[in-house]
Order: structure tokens, then sequence, then C-alpha cells
């Protein structure tokens, strides 16, 4: 295989592979907290017996939207790095530095790291929204409790 087919192949690779574990990434994140949205309208705090017990189900997958917001913007910047090594490697087995070319490269390698922030951004938005939601039903289900006690 010769050097500019394998550069396109590691060029389709890295798009496709970064591109689409973002784009996993936020349908993950967007699943989840629909799974949430819906499970949180849903819930009846009378049915537990134990605070801890409702905590445990409210608080059920939304580390792993914590995880994605945070863990997104390096998915995009590794794509960004990989990127700019494949614009750097073409350069030096071309010989020439032609401008367009390398300025083509390193902006389609700063794509990856938009992407991983256009993701990121709304799973923290999301997580917040859910933890503010888990919030308000532990606060309902204490103050069922202490009427209870009365």
């Amino acid at each position: 295989m010769e050097s500019s087919n394998l550069l396109l192949y590691a060029e389709n690779a890295l798009d496709y592979g970064v591109m689409g574990l973002l784009v996993l990434m936020s349908v993950v994140t967007l699943w989840l907290f629909i799974e949430r949205m819906m499970f949180y309208s849903n819930v009846r705090t009378n049915d537990y017996e134990h605070r801890d017990t409702l905590e445990m189900d409210l608080t059920d997958n939304i580390g792993v939207i914590s995880a994605i917001g945070a863990n997104a913007p390096y998915v995009g910047l590794l794509g960004t790095v990989l990127g700019i090594m494949l614009t750097f490697y073409t350069m030096g087995d071309v010989g020439a530095v032609d401008a367009k070319k390398i300025m083509m490269g390193l902006a389609l390698a700063l794509k990856a790291t938009a992407m991983g922030l256009v993701v990121a951004m709304p799973a923290i938005v999301a997580y917040t929204i859910v933890l503010r939601k888990v919030e308000k039903i532990l606060t309902i289900y204490d103050v069922e409790q202490d009427k209870k006690e009365k």
C-alpha cells in the first residue's frame, strides 16, 4: 500500500472513529437524559421506605452523563492531535510546504475539538438538570416523611 493510500485510510479512520465516538456519546447522553426524565415524572416517593433506596434509583446512570460531559472534549482533542500529526506527516512525506494544504489539514483537525465541545456542553447541562431534579424529589420525600412522623 503506497503512502498516500495509507494516509487517506488514516484520515478516514480518524474522521469516522473520533466523530463516530462523539456521535455515539451524544446519542447515549440524550437517551439517558430522556430515560431519567421519564423515570422522574413517574416516580412515586410513597413507594420507598428508605431515602437511600430512593436516592439510588434516582441517581442511576447519571454518572454516565457526567462522564460523557467531562470526557467528550478530550476525545475531540485526541482527534485534533491525531489530525495535526497526519498533517505534519503529509508535509514531511511530500517534502514541500503548501500553505493551503497545511491550513486545510489543520482546520479539519480542529473540527474534532469543536465536535467534542458540542457534545460536552449539552451533556453538562443535562447532568445539571437531572441532578437538580434528584434534589427536588429527595426534598419532597423528606417533607413527606416529616409529615408522617407528626
